[in-house]
């Protein structure tokens, strides 16, 4: 589903990717992006889809997945503005690595790949920041690849929750995420992180509120999932 989104503006305030940019660079990559919107459930695409769009999000959370021939979903990471997904097959011009689903109505931009090659073109440096985005995401999987085999489930899961809550200092944060999806992006069983949570939660660190849960002890999640405080 495509639409101009009301008030655009700047439609790429806090997007690493292109905040070195001059100002009449950013506007002609807005021109050359074209809105859309996914409803809460939407697929954005699925794994071998053709690699042909950058997608800048703008509102909402993207869970990105793979799924295993079995069916079962392994959630990489959830991607919220004003962060982007698709840059690796921008760049090797193959096909989706991964799954998309938006897990909360959303907004965002998708530039196509002949745009953002001309940007490049255009403006090399621009490829720097794309390669600190490849290399962020090497990171992450790599992490991730060591939590499952040094950290037992609850300690994903605390893991898991410490990222999705992100930087805010608010004394409860809540994280619009339902046990299933936190299950898929944990890698356990619904029924043995429904465990973790209430593990959790009797400690006072969580609370649980239909499909959403609020974290209100982050330093203790932290310190369960081995992670520096801060």
């Amino acid at each position: 589903m495509d639409h101009r989104l009301a008030e655009q503006g700047d439609a790429l305030t806090g997007v690493e990717m292109f905040a070195g940019l001059e100002p009449d660079v950013r506007q002609r990559v807005i021109a050359a992006a074209v809105p859309r919107t996914y409803r809460k459930g939407q697929i954005l695409f699925v794994e071998h889809d053709p690699g042909d769009s950058l997608i800048i999000l703008r509102r909402g959370a993207i869970a990105v997945f793979r799924t295993a021939p079995t069916g079962e979903r392994a959630v990489l990471t959830v991607v919220r503005p004003p962060d982007v997904l698709g840059e690796v097959s921008l760049l090797d011009a193959l096909t989706r690595s991964a799954s998309a689903e938006a897990i909360e109505d959303s907004q965002a931009l998708a530039l196509s790949r002949v745009a953002f090659i001309d940007l490049v073109h255009s403006n090399p440096r621009i490829l720097d920041a794309v390669m600190r985005s490849v290399g962020a995401l090497i990171r992450r999987l790599t992490e991730q690849n060591a939590d499952h085999v040094f950290l037992d489930l609850p300690g994903r899961v605390a893991k898991t929750l410490v990222r999705l809550a992100g930087e805010s200092q608010a004394p409860m944060i809540t994280i619009e995420l339902n046990q299933s999806q936190l299950a898929e992006m944990a890698g356990g069983s619904r029924q043995s992180v429904n465990q973790a949570i209430g593990s959790f939660a009797s400690r006072g660190w969580l609370r649980t509120e239909g499909r959403r849960i609020v974290v209100t002890d982050v330093s203790a999640l932290r310190r369960r999932a081995g992670m520096a405080d801060k």
